[in-house]
């Protein structure tokens, strides 16, 4: 039988106070963790975080980061700790679960649980909360930190070789300290698009690199591949890079940039050749416009399945000839249809051997595009378990750079 009168007015009322000093707490613990990141180094965020999550009501906070290649979550320090991190396997944690499916994992036993930090879609770690009592009410709290530490976390790593060693399993080489410091977070998007990208070897790349932006109703991707895979390559492809966003940023069209390319690789790297994938998407209408110099077919991934040769045309020289200057190279389209995919990849991929020998080829990775997209997972855990089959396939040991870049377009979010 229900209450009602005075009882029920004051159970309401006093359920209003509670929700509203919550709510006071939690915006107080926001505000307290903005003010003091300005000032805070990377080695004191933890405590921030932790500060604000006991006005929470919360008992403890661990923060977690992930690795480069995504395979270990790695804990940051205690505050005035050199200690090496915890770290938790991906694959087969519960924080590794909250990480991969973007959703708040709690223990059995309601006393712990790992929320996902997201910058944007990027996934960047998990936040670790402890207490006696998390209720959804103090979790939704808890995910809003989440939210806050993941952009500190972006923010301080600019500026931070403590958040930037946290995040590397061993040492990287100059060519490739080079080409991670141009190349932008691997997964960016919005409402009506994703865009993720993978580059193995990650500590010894050579000359693989990708790009991805974003404006209001566009979505730029390039894909480069110069040849060799030393200092120089890297060298190639980050002027690649820096020539490609230099001349869109001036206004530039696709084969505008792969002109400035081809021009700059001519000038100052002679005999320096680089393939590349140069596109963009309007997400609107999902028009596709490409241009493909030397490189290997985009993939399109339509309703589970791969559609051979729909983005397939004779591909023009490779950039570094000088030959785009005087005729620049034919753009191409292609109408896509809402949750179509789009993977464009470096030869490194389908050309990855066995010790025996067995290439992985194009229809081992068809293959595995289509088994992500059938089991529904998100663009970027999709080409993190795509990246791993290859690194199985070639025992963990790259003989070339092997890049993948996926683009969906999801217009029904909207």
């Amino acid at each position: 039988m229900g209450t009602t009168g005075p009882a029920a007015s004051a159970s309401g009322g006093a359920h209003q106070d509670r929700s509203d000093v919550r709510a006071d707490a939690t915006e107080a613990g926001l505000a307290q963790v903005l003010a003091g990141a300005h000032l805070v180094t990377a080695r004191r965020m933890p405590s921030l975080v932790d500060a604000a999550a006991r006005r929470l009501g919360v008992a403890d906070t661990r923060l977690y980061v992930a690795d480069l290649q995504q395979l270990r979550l790695v804990a940051l320090p205690p505050p005035g700790s050199d200690a090496e991190g915890e770290e938790l396997d991906v694959d087969a944690s519960l924080a590794g679960l909250a990480y991969r499916t973007h959703q708040i994992q709690q223990a059995r036993d309601g006393t712990v649980a790992y929320i996902p930090m997201i910058d944007g879609v990027e996934r960047v770690g998990v936040l670790r909360v402890t207490g006696p009592r998390l209720d959804p009410a103090t979790l939704q709290a808890c995910a809003a930190l989440a939210d806050l530490a993941a952009l500190l976390v972006v923010a301080k790593s600019l500026h931070s070789d403590l958040l930037v060693t946290r995040e590397r399993a061993r040492p990287m080489s100059v060519q490739a300290e080079l080409l991670w410091a141009f190349l932008p977070p691997r997964t960016i998007g919005t409402a009506s698009v994703t865009s993720s990208a993978v580059l193995e070897p990650a500590y010894e790349v050579g000359g693989d690199a990708f790009d991805h932006s974003l404006d209001d109703d566009a979505l730029h991707l390039t894909l480069l591949d110069a040849m060799g895979h030393d200092l120089a390559s890297g060298g190639a492809s980050a002027i690649g890079l820096a020539t490609c966003r230099a001349t869109r940023r001036a206004g530039g069209s696709l084969p505008e940039i792969a002109t400035a390319i081809d021009r700059t690789l001519d000038q100052w790297i002679p005999g320096r050749l680089m393939t590349a994938v140069i596109a963009n998407l309007d997400t609107r209408t999902g028009r596709l416009s490409w241009i493909n110099c030397g490189h290997p077919p985009p993939l399109l991934v339509r309703e589970g399945r791969v559609l051979p040769r729909i983005l397939e045309r004779t591909p023009h020289l490779p950039l570094g000839l000088g030959f785009h200057t005087e005729q620049p190279p034919t753009l191409h389209h292609e109408r896509l249809q809402p949750g179509d995919r789009v993977l464009v990849y470096s030869d490194g991929v389908t050309e990855a051997r066995s010790p025996g020998g067995d290439l992985f080829g194009e229809e081992r990775l068809a293959d595995a595009v289509i088994r992500s997209a059938t089991e529904g997972e998100a663009s970027p855990e999709a080409l993190r378990r795509l990246i791993q089959n290859l690194l199985a396939h070639q025992r963990t040991r790259l003989r070339d750079d092997a890049t993948l870049l996926l683009a969906e377009w999801h217009p029904e979010a909207d």
